[in-house]
């Protein structure tokens, strides 16, 4: 695979606090990369960095060819962001604000076509401030689909989401990447990231203290000679409770 978004020697100061602190990464097209770490180690400065939404100290960022420092608004183009929590004006339909939102981009945009990815066709006339928190989640996601980005970047994107509408979003993001779609995600949620990403940073500090597959870091782990003080099941709650209510996207109110 090629790269497609090379960061190096990254550097983020607020006044004498340094947020990051000199980190390096690359990240390869068509894949899912996890940037993880506990609140405040750096990762959303990193990623609001290299969306163009935050100025660097120093260091150099270079996405699909594009300099950050010499070309930033042709990032702009390429590159679709879902934050964690979005203002969407609560009185618009779901097809208004797709019409709205691809006026900005100056783009034509079937908005069908895109509901139909997100499992919301239905929901085509409903107004935004109807939907259920899932659907408000898929519905964001469809909305950085209007420039028909390389890169989408999602922000914690299951949070406060139930276990049926975490494990829908899974899929979504999953088939993104199918397309061809470069997805850079950060999340708390540990299961997630082993389960969705060919690869992850871990944050802390500012600093990268571990990049690799989550299977790669995980054997590394277990080689050390590390045990979990207790068996691990072969299922636990969340499962049970998928296998219960079903694992297909539902009609919710």
């Amino acid at each position: 695979m090629s790269v497609i978004i090379s960061v190096q020697n990254l550097v983020k100061h607020y006044d004498k606090f340094e947020a990051v602190k000199g980190i390096s990464f690359e990240v390869e097209q068509g894949e899912i990369f996890g940037l993880l770490g506990p609140n405040g180690a750096g990762k959303s400065t990193t990623l609001e960095i290299i969306e163009t939404l935050r100025t660097k100290t120093s260091g150099t960022v270079v996405v699909d060819g594009f300099d950050l420092d010499k070309d930033p608004n042709s990032i702009k183009k390429i590159i679709g962001v879902q934050l964690q929590t979005s203002g969407f004006y609560p009185g618009l339909n779901l097809t208004e604000l797709i019409e709205m939102f691809s006026g900005l981009y100056n783009r034509k945009t079937d908005a069908g076509k895109l509901l139909d990815m997100v499992n919301l066709r239905d929901k085509a006339k409903a107004k935004y401030k109807a939907l259920s928190g899932g659907q408000k989640q898929r519905f964001s996601i469809a909305t950085t689909f209007i420039n028909q980005p390389k890169i989408i970047f999602l922000d914690e994107p299951t949070t406060g989401l139930d276990p049926q509408a975490r494990r829908n979003l899974w899929e979504l993001i999953k088939n993104i990447r199918q397309s061809g779609t470069t997805v850079i995600i950060t999340t708390h949620y540990m299961d997630e990231a082993e389960v969705l990403c060919d690869r992850v940073a871990i944050i802390d500090s500012g600093r990268i203290v571990a990049i690799d597959t989550p299977d790669g870091l995980i054997d590394k782990l277990v080689s050390s000679g590390f045990q979990k003080p207790k068996t691990v099941k072969q299922a636990n709650l969340e499962d049970v409770f998928i296998q219960l209510t079903g694992h297909d996207l539902r009609a919710e109110a």
